[in-house]
């Protein structure tokens, strides 16, 4: 299905510049760093809350129709790196061992803990545009539109040795002696594997040519939905910052 979403997005980018070719097309990929976070919202729970972010890879190639020297609208594939990290005293859930001699729903420990997510954005958005000097090369650009959002895999990746207790005041162990927190987790099957949200970004660009473009630009995205099938122990949200460089191909000037 992911290759199958890829390709089928491309074909649109290519049948898009074709019959539109009367008008100004230009093709781009940029490529930069992701720092994703996650939130839970205003239903916050030792599980769900206290993450901090994460950095990760960033890219992608889109298609943009000009309307005019001030507006256009673009289609994309994006790769986004998404998710969050701890790395501090924290909660996690009593595990199913443990459930005939643990009445508590959390155990705590101190341990780091990362949620991996990677997923494959399709954003449409509106780009207005504004020369910065006389002959028009370099140019402000502010970009705003919606996504889909396909998930390609999610792993819960833990590390570390700690006493575990059963409150977080530290003051019932469970043992004295520490246990590992080493572990790397599929957890695909629990997330929903699709996501709705808002992508958006500022930019700078130069031309280098009347076909040639570079620029830089910083935005972020945000889902709207809820990422756990299961919300026992809260929602949580996908977002992140992303700055990306990059460079666009003009197929008709503009």
């Amino acid at each position: 299905m992911k290759s199958h979403l890829l390709f089928g997005t491309l074909i649109t980018l290519l049948l898009l510049s074709g019959t539109i070719y009367a008008q100004p097309v230009t093709v781009g990929i940029k490529g930069g760093f992701s720092i994703p976070d996650l939130s839970a919202g205003a239903n916050q729970n030792p599980i769900n809350s206290g993450y901090s972010s994460r950095f990760g890879p960033d890219f992608s190639v889109y298609g943009e129709y000009h309307v005019s020297k001030i507006f256009s609208f673009s289609l994309g594939v994006e790769y986004s790196s998404q998710g969050g990290k701890k790395n501090k005293f924290q909660a996690y859930t009593t595990p199913s061992e443990l459930a005939s001699i643990v009445t508590t729903p959390y155990l705590y420990a101190d341990f780091k803990s990362e949620a991996k997510f990677n997923y494959l954005l399709v954003p449409v958005l509106a780009r207005y545009y504004r020369e910065l000097n006389y002959s028009g090369s370099t140019k402000f650009y502010v970009a705003v539109g919606p996504f889909a959002g396909f998930l390609l895999n999610a792993h819960q990746v833990t590390s570390g040795s700690s006493v575990i207790y059963l409150d977080a005041g530290k003051t019932m162990p469970l043992s004295p002696d520490p246990q590992s927190f080493d572990d790397n987790s599929n957890i695909k099957s629990d997330l929903y594997h699709f996501n709705l949200g808002v992508d958006g970004f500022l930019g700078i660009s130069h031309d280098l040519s009347r076909r040639h473009t570079i620029f830089i630009e910083v935005g972020g995205n945000y889902g709207f939905l809820s990422i756990q099938k299961n919300a026992e122990n809260g929602k949580n949200y996908t977002g992140a910052g992303v700055m990306t460089i990059g460079y666009a191909y003009s197929i008709r000037r503009k």
